[in-house]
């Protein structure tokens, strides 16, 4: 068995090929884990979620972002020891391995890692290194877009294409110039920043929230470094809920003292704000795509598709500024957090000569939106239309826009839902309207606004909600879109992506109560730190671990109790070594 395996800056993935088709692994309710490592005030190794968890009450004490020291003559401190980034690479691809094992009940060691197109040979090397020291047999190192590619089918398709992969992570971006000819994926150019990424959107917020801050209270919460972590939490989830909604709430309760007092953060953010805080970054990426195209030789007319990985591409000012620098709507049909670590199961099935079938993903297929009218050279036009939700919008989806009133005194708005594409309204079709009256304007003198939410869900039913951003006032509409089914065009455009996964039952770490159970938990906690520390062969250790955690999750006391002996032993002469 061959796995892979997409180590990101602040996610990773784990994905196989089961029955032909590839699947992400989840762990209990996670798809991805955060790539956060850290120690506990008790000195005990957490990887993941708990240390992503830790970060905002003991950063001194978490290490995140490793990916982008990748490959540089730097170490990184953690307890009372310097680790290289490879060292902690190996950590959060140990906790891989051992979830994976969990899933499959045995063993495995031979995996295939992506890496970003953009990064260097010492990167790749150190990528190579941490898979080794986490107890793998790296087959391959492969670009995060051409795996990206095989997500998406494109090494099925027999006609020649040119496709450009944008990927903007957590912590890196590179564009891919890549062309297609019978089945065979050539990366034409490469461009991109191993240096920029979600992580900066996040700083270039928190430094807003913390000037501001300041202003108000006399206090920069940047010279404490817990306060710090938490803006940096904070500016994160704001960063996601600006996404699909027009504004913010961010608020942190005692975030800093001043005299004893406590002092708190409680302000709204606009998506206009933060667009307007990381403009210039998103066009440093266009500046990489056009250096990326003139290596390739060609112009953007060349281009056939513009296919968007990583997590950073949900931010609405990317989708929008790549699709008017290019004249191409980008396509997002595959989860943009998912489609890199299903490739590299894709590249690892290749390599062990697995068969493959097609994948299905249920999408959008036409564009949803309203009805509005627009200023347009002092004149007002009406029957515009304004898109919530573009086509092949991976469902279910959530997106909002705020809308304005025409005149301070106007005291209803109705709203009318359209599926289509033309920019005239009452060109698309008509799915559903209703009035939301007895508006209230937020400022007076200024004309109401009215918060418009579009919830698309998987049964292909469109709820919408609109709220008076004046009194609260809200009115809700359910509406059936047309959903029609992909055609068999449609599903080879769309080969590998993902129709359904199915996640793990329960967290073994929380299967069942009572005396074996805590004491079997409190040794795998045991054994990981002894796998961890291990300079021997870890294949005994790694299956009984596995299998121990098999039993717990089925609840088998006989099993529990025999593998528990087992792993003591192994332990202990671990530990004699």
């Amino acid at each position: 068995m061959i796995i892979g395996i997409d180590l990101g800056t602040t996610f990773s993935a784990i994905a196989m090929v089961r029955d032909g088709l590839p699947v992400l692994i989840a762990h209990a309710d996670e798809r991805i884990m955060p790539s956060v490592v850290g120690l506990t005030a008790q000195g005990a190794l957490v990887v993941g979620t708990p240390a992503r968890n830790q970060y905002v009450f003991a950063p001194e004490q978490t290490i995140r972002s490793i990916k982008r020291q990748m490959g540089q003559e730097t170490r990184v401190a953690l307890g009372e020891q310097t680790y290289t980034p490879a060292d902690i690479s190996a950590l959060i691809l140990r906790e891989l391995k051992r979830r994976i094992e969990a899933h499959v009940g045995q063993p495995v060691d031979r995996v295939v890692i992506t890496v970003p197109a953009y990064f260097s040979d010492a990167a790749r090397q150190a990528t190579r290194e941490a898979g080794e020291l986490a107890g793998f047999v790296v087959e391959r190192i492969i670009n995060e877009p051409t795996a990206a590619a095989l997500a998406y089918g494109l090494d099925q398709r027999a006609e020649q294409q040119l496709v450009a992969v944008y990927d903007l992570g957590g912590g890196t971006f590179d564009v891919s110039i890549i062309e297609l000819d019978a089945g065979v994926i050539e990366v034409r150019a490469s461009h991109g920043n191993t240096q920029l990424g979600g992580d900066d959107f996040d700083q270039r917020l928190a430094e807003y929230l913390a000037v501001g801050f300041e202003a108000d209270h006399g206090v920069d919460p940047r010279s404490d470094i817990r306060a710090w972590a938490r803006l940096l939490r904070a500016a994160e989830h704001a960063k996601i809920a600006l996404s699909s909604q027009p504004f913010v709430q961010v608020r942190e309760e005692y975030l800093v003292s001043q005299a004893g007092a406590p002092l708190h953060l409680d302000r709204e953010i606009s998506r206009a704000e933060f667009e307007g805080l990381i403009a210039d970054l998103v066009e440093g990426t266009l500046e990489s795509f056009d250096a990326a195209l003139n290596d390739a030789g060609l112009n953007v007319e060349a281009l056939d598709r513009i296919i968007f990985v990583g997590g950073s591409t949900r931010i609405p000012l990317v989708w929008q500024m790549v699709a008017d620098h290019t004249g191409i709507e980008p396509e997002t049909e595959i989860n943009p957090d998912e489609a890199v670590a299903l490739g590299a199961a894709i590249q690892a099935a290749i390599i062990a000569g697995e068969p493959l079938d097609t994948i299905l993903v249920d999408v959008t297929p036409h564009s949803l939106g309203m009805e509005i009218a627009n200023w347009e050279f002092g004149h007002l036009v009406p029957d515009c239309y304004s898109v919530i939700i573009p086509r092949n919008t991976t469902i279910p989806t959530t997106r909002s826009e705020v809308y304005s009133a025409i005149t301070p005194d106007q005291t209803a708005i109705a709203i009318k839902i359209y599926q289509g594409e033309h920019p005239v309204a009452s060109q698309n079709m008509l799915l559903g309207e209703f009035l939301i009256d007895h508006l209230r304007p937020e400022v007076a003198g200024q004309p109401p606004r009215v918060t418009v939410q579009f919830d698309f869900d998987i049964n292909g039913i469109l709820h919408v909600a609109a709220v008076d951003r004046g009194s609260g006032k809200e009115c809700r509409i359910s509406v059936k879109a047309a959903h029609a089914q992909l055609t068999p065009a449609d599903i080879a455009h769309n080969r590998a992506a993902l129709d359904a996964l199915e996640l793990e039952g329960g967290d073994d770490a929380s299967a069942g109560a009572g005396p074996v159970n805590l004491e079997a938990q409190g040794l795998l906690a045991r054994a990981r730190r002894a796998l961890i520390n291990s300079q021997s062969d870890q294949t005994a250790l790694a299956e009984a671990i596995a299998t121990l955690e098999v039993a717990l999750r089925h609840g088998d006391h006989d099993a529990i109790e025999t593998n528990v002996e087992s792993l003591i032993d192994l332990i202990y002469d671990l530990e004699d070594e």
